[in-house]
């Protein structure tokens, strides 16, 4: 996979949708430790890759949007490199 990668904040709302077993629409942007480790570990299944994010980058996720940022840059970073 090269270039920007096709994960979108729909994919992790629907991700985090599936976790709270509650409709996409009702899901909460802001996410805690828990939702993080569930979106991390979807995203390594879904792309057949480990997620090189550093102990800081987890620290700065607050929202899906700082979520997506993080994830498509390192899925970007893994594949070109």
């Amino acid at each position: 996979m090269s270039g920007q990668p096709d994960l979108g904040r729909a994919d992790l709302m629907t991700m985090l949708a599936e976790l709270t077993a509650k409709p996409a629409a009702d899901v909460s942007d802001r996410i805690g430790s828990m939702e993080l480790a569930w979106l991390v570990h979807l995203v390594e299944q879904r792309y057949e890759r480990r997620l090189d994010i550093t102990d800081d980058e987890l620290a700065g996720i607050r929202t899906v949007d700082d979520a997506l940022l993080v994830f498509r840059a390192s899925l970007t970073a893994s594949a070109d490199g």
